[in-house]
């Protein structure tokens, strides 16, 4: 609660600002949270049967995407799937389908169906079930993660990670571990922030399903003329241009 205080007031700040010079207010959001309770591990799976390829160094084992025949790149409740032949897409297709929580694989005929299809995205699509979602790891053994596993790195990771939004639990971790990595920083040394948890489990809420009701969607509030229901996020640019006239 005291989170939603501070953002309240944030709020407060910027809608007092905004009125004493007339302007309108609007807060729009681009996706809505579900529940979640179990993540799902496809480029584990892809490497158990040899489809995807790691390489050992110094620094934990990563991922060799040339080399690997398919990997997946997580994204919340959907993943994109690369296979390297055509020939393999079904085999790929019929592994992925039977791992508990993935409620569909989409080819390219699919993906037209559901508004997903485009050139940089997967040979295959997969769509997890509403109360699972998607997780990139592919390192069998903690033991292996790589180092940036542990640490804030969009670059590197092969998909969304949104255990980047804990602290490590225990003794070695939490804010004392960030404190000591910022001193060490300060002091001229080098050091990873390897202040994060390897635990999916701790994840209790993603997105990325076309939401069910109107409570797990997205929002739009404004004060200006009250936006039509069910309006496409693609539709707010052109909405936004009109209430300020600027539509031509």
């Amino acid at each position: 609660m005291k989170a939603l205080g501070e953002v309240d007031e944030c709020v407060r700040i910027l809608a007092t600002a905004a009125e004493k010079i007339g302007a309108g207010i609007g807060v729009v959001s681009e996706y809505g949270l579900t529940d979640v309770s179990r993540p799902i591990y496809l480029n584990r799976r892809l490497r158990e049967n040899g489809l995807l390829v790691v390489r050992n160094g110094p620094f934990g084992e990563m991922l060799d995407v040339f080399h690997s025949h398919a990997f997946a790149v997580a994204d919340h409740q959907v993943a994109h799937i690369y296979v390297r032949d055509e020939g393999e897409y079904e085999r790929v297709r019929r592994l992925l389908g039977k791992e508990p929580g993935v409620a569909e694989i989409l080819d390219k005929n699919g993906q037209r169906s559901w508004g997903l299809a485009h050139e940089r995205s997967g040979d295959l699509v997969a769509l997890s079930e509403r109360d699972a979602w998607f997780a990139y790891p592919y390192w069998l053994e903690e033991k292996h993660a790589p180092d940036f596993a542990a640490t804030v790195d969009i670059h590197r990771k092969p998909g969304y990670d949104p255990c980047e939004l804990f602290f490590a639990p225990g003794l070695a971790g939490g804010r004392s571990r960030l404190a000591w990595r910022l001193l060490q920083k300060r002091l001229g040394f080098r050091t990873r922030f390897d202040v994060i948890p390897l635990d999916a489990a701790l994840v209790r809420g993603s997105h990325g399903l076309p939401p069910i009701s109107d409570d797990d969607g997205p929002v739009f509030i404004t004060t200006a003329h009250a936006p039509p229901r069910n309006m496409a996020m693609t539709d707010i640019k052109d909405y936004v241009l009109a209430a300020l006239d600027l539509a031509d």
